[in-house]
């Protein structure tokens, strides 16, 4: 299977961020509104030195574009998003299993390139290249097939016609947000998962999969809300990007080595 590639020469001093699950949205406004707020305020302390911003999926708690309508709230982020790529800081996104039905508002109002297929980045820097494997994670790796059945209906033509077409924009998007309302309880997203080993964690099998095809430096995923810096083999490391709802974790890569990072929750007010 070929994937989108993606080229970037880094310049000197500058660097790549990677971050995904944010789930705005989720589990009320209240909530919601103070992740949205230390978000902008993290944005806002890289822009000085991020030449490029990666958005690993699940932005949202639930998503879907209207033909003339997108979903009410988040203006605090998408604000900051469209005043850093009118910056010039490039900014690229995956959508997630929660924000899969993303279809052109982003490129359009935002600038930022949306990919559907998982990314080979290669970044440029100081003489050598450092080559990226990203995508958000869902649907990755052997096992829960009856997710990706789900997947596959969801991601379907016929579902995002239905949904835009025959449900009123106010209906809709209450049944999508009261969807994912449910999954946050079942799935208590306040409890973070565990690492499930080296022979059962199915991102890290994926990678080693893929990494048999092409040899990349870096797997970088979300989906699974856990932090994750752990080897492929001799020559690559997976990188799983853990959430903003415990952790606020974030990746850089500054042209040599990649870390994971913790943001504080109660950073200051700007």
């Amino acid at each position: 299977m070929s994937y989108p590639q993606l080229e970037v020469s880094l310049t000197t001093h500058k660097k790549i961020y990677f971050a995904s699950d944010f789930h705005l949205g989720a589990p009320n406004h209240t909530e919601s509104m103070v992740r949205e707020r230390r978000l902008v305020r993290w944005l806002e302390s890289i822009r000085h030195d991020a030449q490029m911003i990666c958005l690993v999926g699940d932005l949202f708690d639930f998503w879907y574009e209207h033909r003339r309508v997108v979903p009410q709230g988040f203006v605090r982020f998408m604000g900051k998003l469209a005043e850093l790529t009118d910056a010039g800081i490039q900014i690229i996104a995956f959508p997630g299993n929660h924000d899969m039905w993303m279809s052109g508002y982003f490129e359009k109002e935002l600038n930022i390139q949306t990919f559907r297929k998982p990314l080979e980045l290669s970044v440029n820097a100081q003489a050598s290249t450092t080559r990226f494997f990203i995508t958000h994670g869902d649907g990755r790796g052997p096992g829960d097939h009856s997710y990706k059945v789900l997947q596959r209906v969801f991601e379907s033509r016929l579902a995002r016609w239905s949904f835009g077409n025959i449900l009123h924009p106010d209906w809709a998007l209450w049944l999508g947000q009261t969807w994912a309302n449910y999954s946050w309880r079942k799935n208590d997203k306040e409890i973070k998962p565990k690492f499930l080993g080296e022979e059962k964690e199915w991102l890290l099998l994926y990678a080693k999969e893929e990494e048999k095809k092409a040899h990349h430096d870096y797997y970088v995923f979300g989906h699974r809300h856990i932090e994750l810096d752990y080897p492929v083999n001799d020559q690559s490391r997976i990188f799983i990007l853990g959430d903003w709802i415990v952790d606020n974790t974030y990746a850089v890569f500054d042209g040599q080595t990649m870390k994971l990072h913790n943001y504080p929750h109660h950073s200051p007010e700007k």
